[in-house]
């Protein structure tokens, strides 16, 4: 098992990873009846994206010598309704290192190809955008 979800009432989860027993909160978004003071479900399924880019993208860039520390993932999650739905995840990484074009491609192919990005629906748009700096 690799995780447990407790329903602590008023919309809100606690998530617990079992082997590290880190722990955190969901709450229902304030345009579905929440009060929206932590990540909503949906929330998470974005970010996961990026994280789980950036994971794969670092333990690339760690094989091939290169320190991807600092780089910043910006994420938003577009809804859709009926059904309610995330329809849309915009991610745009940011690279405070510079780097040659073949590492450019190798760590963006990294990170379009993690397992997130593969496990989430092909209806949900995914616009990535890569800046170099």
């Amino acid at each position: 098992m690799t995780s447990k979800v407790t329903y602590l009432g008023d919309l809100r989860t606690e998530c617990t990873h079992l082997q590290s027993k880190d722990t955190f909160i969901t709450d229902a978004p304030v345009d579905n009846n929440g009060k929206g003071e932590a990540f909503s479900p949906t929330d998470t399924v974005a970010t996961g994206l990026a994280s789980c880019m950036m994971t794969m993208m670092g333990i690339k860039a760690r094989d091939m010598g290169v320190d991807m520390k600092g780089t910043t993932a910006s994420v938003t999650k577009i809804m859709a309704a009926n059904p309610r739905r995330i329809s849309r995840i915009e991610v745009t990484l940011e690279f405070p290192f510079p780097t040659d074009e073949k590492t450019r491609k190798i760590l963006e192919h990294t990170a379009n190809t993690c397992p997130v990005h593969y496990s989430l629906h092909p209806d949900i748009e995914k616009e990535i955008v890569f800046n170099w700096h």
